[in-house]
């Protein structure tokens, strides 16, 4: 059995958008920050980010252990739309952009 105590890491599964909020993109990372530059800057352009301009922070979680995060991950991308837009809700229900957050 693992047992999980407090982390020492940052870890964070985000939601994106693009301007008129018709997309989802779901993603995990351990610096939000630096990714949401990466997705603004598309320095994959091939990527489903940049195809189709994600960059607008929605929804966010905080871990400190990778493996929970990326559960997480895998939970939210398996929900279907209407699941993820009430999941987005609980914390943005207006969907203001929050990227200023970080």
């Amino acid at each position: 059995m693992i047992e999980y105590t407090e982390g020492i890491y940052n870890f964070y599964v985000y939601i994106l958008t693009n301007k008129n909020k018709t997309v989802l993109y779901t993603g995990v990372t351990n610096d939000l920050k630096r990714r949401l530059q990466e997705h603004k800057e598309k320095i994959n352009p091939k990527s489903f980010t940049a195809r189709y301009n994600v960059e607008f922070l929605l929804y966010y979680e905080h871990f400190t252990w990778i493996q929970l995060a990326i559960a997480r991950e895998k939970e939210i991308k398996d929900l279907k739309r209407d699941k993820k837009e009430m999941l987005i809700n609980t914390i943005n229900s207006d969907w203001n952009f929050l990227n200023d957050l970080f």
